[in-house]
């Protein structure tokens, strides 16, 4: 796999001005009490959400600490350390957490031991179990932490604070310092949290993506108008992870590429969730049913997510009686949902 997909390291600040203030409590605030925009944090108050190394528990004590300890230019740094989700899925639920925590502390370490600032420098971290708003791939568990630094550190050499700056020109440049770091303790957690075959997994999962993307080779299923222009799609299915798939379909977006869009996800079921075979089928009898219309694509997808466990038994096992190889097949599965 390519290893800059592995995680993402970013890194933003803020001014000590009294806007740019404000702005860092808000922010300060929503990643105490929040896990993404959409959602509530999942755990009781402040204090019990951020891990400290120097900088306090709460909203509080971190926004006191960054104005005490700000810089000329720099009132705070925020970190986010984000994994690859395709990765953190390889890791067991019960220890992706652990996972998250350990390449946070570990990678944050390692950065300032290699800009060779032996004293450290003060830090706080908050973990979020966000869900994926990825449109491809949506509500897959994304667990992410953010770091929040202050703008000056202790210089024992000079004996005294020092601004902290994050360069990235010619002569250093520390943002890619700390992805490199990233990408190397993400590697060696993934050997040991899942094992050494865990590229090969990923490579082969991606390669099976590319597999299902390959139907939009064929001439298109249908057009819609949408309120923002038309797009082909193609109806078919694409892999969750390594043991499910989503049924949709694949769509032209911008500058000609194409991009799918579930309409029954791989955890749409009650039961299990939606196998890959599962996925196929319903892939190939979605198109055999529709007609090249997209309005009924989308009716009959809602009807299927919307059957209890039962009817989904029942429902799988008339499907996979029928011969899609058939040209020009008249529909002979009774599928009671009204358009």
């Amino acid at each position: 796999m390519d290893r800059k997909q592995m995680c993402v390291a970013n890194v933003q600040y803020k001014k000590p001005t009294a806007n740019e203030a404000k702005r860092a409590k808000e922010l300060l605030r929503y990643l105490t009490y929040r896990e993404s925009r959409d959602e509530a944090a999942r755990y009781a108050a402040g204090r019990e959400r951020w891990e400290d190394h120097g900088m306090g528990r709460s909203v509080a004590e971190i926004a006191e600490h960054c104005e005490a300890l700000q810089s000329k230019h720099v009132l705070l740094f925020s970190l986010v350390y984000n994994v690859n989700p395709d990765l953190i899925a390889m890791v067991a639920p019960e220890r992706r957490e652990q996972f998250v925590r350990e390449l946070t502390v570990q990678t944050t370490e390692a950065f300032f031991e290699q800009r060779g600032i032996d004293t450290g420098v003060e830090w706080a971290y908050v973990l979020h179990h966000r869900q994926t708003d990825d449109p491809q791939s949506p509500g897959r568990h994304d667990p992410h932490t953010h770091v929040v630094l202050p703008g000056t550190y202790y210089d024992d050499g000079l004996g005294e604070r020092v601004p902290l700056y994050f360069n990235r020109n010619k002569s250093v440049d520390h943002i890619a310092m700390l992805h490199d770091l990233t990408e190397r303790q993400v590697a060696n957690q993934m050997d040991r949290y899942v094992g050494p075959d865990w590229e090969r997994r990923y490579d082969n999962l991606e390669a099976a993506r590319t597999a299902q993307l390959a139907i939009t080779e064929q001439h298109t299923h249908g057009t819609f108008e949408a309120d923002d222009g038309a797009f082909d799609f193609w109806v078919g299915s694409r892999r969750t992870d390594e043991q499910t798939s989503a049924a949709g379909y694949y769509r032209t977006v911008e500058d000609d590429e194409v991009e799918f869009r579930p309409l029954i996800p791989s955890v749409s079921f009650a039961i299990g969730g939606l196998k890959d075979g599962e996925a196929e089928l319903l892939a190939r009898l979605l198109h055999s049913e529709i007609g090249g219309d997209f309005i009924a694509l989308r009716q009959l997808a809602a009807g299927i997510n919307d059957m209890n466990g039962a009817e989904r038994e029942a429902f799988f096992a008339d499907v996979r009686r029928l011969d899609f190889s058939a040209p020009n097949r008249e529909s002979d599965l009774d599928i009671d949902i009204d358009f």
